[in-house]
């Protein structure tokens, strides 16, 4: 029996925006590029592209011999699950799309195959010359793609890094071929762990890069914080430490003004819940937006109170996504201290106060949650959430506290660290989580979309 890998990926520049896929049949046995296919398909979101591409190239590879065995590899990781039957598939655009895929071949003729992206770049070029194609009013040319020639050649670059601007595998891409390009003849290279670009910052110059580049990860002397993994995860341990793979990326946003924003009064989980305000839902608007233009959010996951869920529902509406509701990303419950300004707090419980900006485990008056029990709900909310997102990035609605927490927890951070970061409403930072429990802070308190 003959077998074919299929390897396959779509895109959308805005997803939903103007979309195409790529799609690209090889012979197993031999390595053989059979057929390429690409088609500029007009506005529609990422996952639809992924799904047509997939369709694609089951029907390129039914062409060539429908009694075959055919491999499909993807670095969609809800295209792979979904296919493979252990993801519901919930989205009405997706559903007839999947189910046309598995009437292409009989029942357990093909099996998926999840494949990080810099392994899928015939497929995903074959995409872009179709979106390119298609923002010249063209179709894709078989006879004019350059494709199979650009992945074969690109193979042993190092890989282009996804997620949001400020990625920081970005600045490790470029330490790890200025360490090439510095490394003395019959040096042997040895790949970097994706942990190690934390400190690599896109943009910085060669030298900079370099010196990045040669600096072996050690373990942390810091104090550890209490709600941290009960086994300390260390660093990985420089350029030998074994490739991890994508990891769960969370771009975290801070919902839009409420009225009691810029009064800037405590607003938790135990008061009125408030929504959003004119100016947040133009701010929700605002992100929505700038996120619909990044195109990288595959999941969008939600506190469950008013304001961000609104915030949510806008985001959700321009990328064409569902939301989750999580009520482990709530604010903290601050008590008798909900509606206040921090000037009122003082004035009226000045012991409860002081007590609570001095240690995590305090409580504001009248019972409410302290930073402590903050921590603990978070990291275990972070936990279930980079294990059932591995691999994907995923968009967190949620509030100050639950942010700046999951920030401190990645850093290692103590627990006064929460009073010296700024984060505005609407902000945009982004946490990436490796598959060994290593954070990388990727972004911390973007508001540039924010700016007429």
């Amino acid at each position: 029996m003959r077998e074919f890998i299929v390897e396959a990926d779509g895109g959308s520049r805005g997803n939903p925006g103007p979309a195409g896929y790529g799609s690209v049949v090889i012979d197993a046995a031999t390595g053989e590029t059979l057929v390429e296919r690409a088609e500029y398909i007009g506005v529609a979101t990422n996952n639809v592209a992924e799904y047509r591409g997939l369709l694609a190239g089951l029907r390129a590879a039914r062409e060539l011999d429908p009694s075959a065995a055919v491999r499909v590899r993807m670095d969609s990781k809800l295209v792979v699950e979904q296919m493979s039957g252990r993801w519901k598939i919930k989205h009405p655009d997706m559903k007839p799309l999947a189910a046309e895929a598995a009437r292409v071949f009989p029942h357990g003729q093909v099996t998926y195959e999840w494949i990080p992206r810099e392994r899928n770049k015939h497929a995903d070029r074959l995409a872009n010359e179709a979106m390119d194609a298609g923002r010249r009013g063209e179709q894709w040319d078989a006879g004019a793609s350059g494709a199979a020639l650009e992945a074969s050649a690109s193979a042993p670059a190092v890989p282009e890094p996804s997620g949001p601007p400020g990625d920081a595998a970005a600045g490790a891409a470029r330490a790890r071929e200025a360490l090439a390009r510095s490394r003395p003849s019959g040096e042997t290279a040895t790949a970097a762990t994706p942990a190690a670009s934390t400190a690599a910052v896109p943009g910085a110059k060669a030298d900079a890069d370099l010196r990045a580049a040669r600096t072996v990860a050690t373990p942390s002397t810091a104090p550890q914080p209490s709600t941290a993994r009960a086994a300390t995860v260390q660093p990985s341990a420089g350029w030998s430490a074994p490739d991890l793979g994508a990891p769960a990326t969370f771009v975290l946003l801070r919902h839009g003004e409420t009225p009691l924003t810029p009064e800037k009064r405590f607003s938790g989980s135990g008061g009125s819940d408030p929504s959003l305000s004119a100016i947040g839902r133009e701010q929700a608007d605002r992100v929505a937006t700038a996120l619909a233009r990044r195109g990288t959010v595959q999941h969008i996951v939600a506190s469950p109170l008013a304001r961000t869920r609104e915030t949510a529902d806008a985001v959700a509406a321009r990328l064409g996504l569902e939301v989750t509701v999580d009520d482990g990303l709530r604010e903290t419950d601050f008590g008798a201290w909900e509606g206040l300004t921090f000037a009122e707090v003082r004035e009226r419980y000045p012991d409860d106060l002081n007590a609570w900006l001095a240690d995590a485990e305090a409580e504001p008056t009248g019972g409410g949650e302290s930073f402590a029990a903050t921590a603990t709900r978070i990291a275990a909310t972070r936990d279930k959430l980079t294990a059932a997102y591995a691999g994907r990035t995923v968009l967190l609605v949620t509030h100050v506290t639950p942010i700046k927490t999951l920030v401190r927890l990645a850093l290692g951070a103590p627990p006064e660290s929460l009073f010296r970061m700024e984060l505005s409403a609407a902000s945009l930072s982004v946490v990436a989580y490796y598959a060994d429990g290593n954070a990388s802070l990727r972004l911390l308190n973007d508001t540039s979309h924010l700016r007429p």
